[in-house]
């Protein structure tokens, strides 16, 4: 059995993994997909201090009162932010980390340095809060859910996320330990054109890149591909092609 602890993104909360859970606890792993604050169920908390330091926080927050070690860490875009975050604070409980089309920052970079520059100019400020992803400007075609009825339970659920969140640069301070921890990626096909190869040259070259064609919230689309990943990733097995 493993315990997996799944970061969502921006904009969506621990509800987007609702598929994906029910088959990793099915084949009997413990799981855990807290929401960041300010988002999801936890919107009413939404507040001019909402960072990307308090995500990070919250996760840590998770490990720390579950007592989870040994754990398989998975973020989604803008939860690669987080979980990297939370695994040069906490190398220790961290057996595994993956990056489920998600952002793989370096000291010092915040989302927006790799994030297309288009999320700026849908920002709103509400009760003194700068806000972007509003589910009513049409945010999930953006995530890549195209089924009818999957595409409304998205936008149904989607929450505006604090802009400040990608603006704060991620600041390491354990960066060996964090290199130290086996790491997956897991993309989406039709987003490769716009990765920078260097950074997908080393998961590549030691076969721990993998793909699914499919759109953005591939834990939506694809969501028995992508628990089947996460349970090949720690095994270090490759996927069949």
């Amino acid at each position: 059995m493993s315990t997996y602890v799944l970061v969502h993104g921006a904009a969506h909360g621990g509800w987007c993994y609702r598929r994906v859970a029910r088959i990793l606890r099915a084949a009997g792993h413990d799981v855990h997909a807290p929401t960041l604050t300010g988002l999801g169920e936890r919107a009413h908390l939404l507040g001019p201090d909402v960072d990307l330091d308090l995500h990070v926080q919250d996760v840590l927050a998770v490990l720390r009162t579950e007592d989870l070690f040994d754990v398989v860490l998975a973020g989604h875009s803008y939860g690669g932010m987080v979980v990297t975050g939370v695994a040069d604070r906490a190398p220790e409980r961290i057996r595994h980390l993956v990056y489920l089309d998600a952002a793989t920052p370096v000291h010092g970079e915040a989302i927006i340095d790799l994030a297309p520059v288009a999320i700026r100019e849908h920002t709103q400020v509400v009760d003194g809060v700068e806000l972007v992803h509003f589910p009513d400007t049409g945010s999930s075609p953006i995530f890549g859910v195209t089924d009818p009825e999957d595409a409304a339970w998205v936008r149904s659920k989607l929450t505006p996320h604090p802009y400040r969140c990608f603006e704060q640069p991620l600041l390491l301070t354990n960066e060996a330990a964090l290199n130290a921890i086996p790491q997956t990626q897991i993309v989406c096909s039709s987003a490769l054109h716009g990765r920078d190869p260097a950074r997908l040259a080393t998961a590549r070259a030691a076969g721990r890149l993998w793909e699914i064609d499919t759109g953005h919230d591939l834990m939506i689309t694809e969501p028995e591909l992508v628990a089947d990943m996460l349970m090949r990733a720690p095994a270090e097995i490759s996927p069949p092609s």
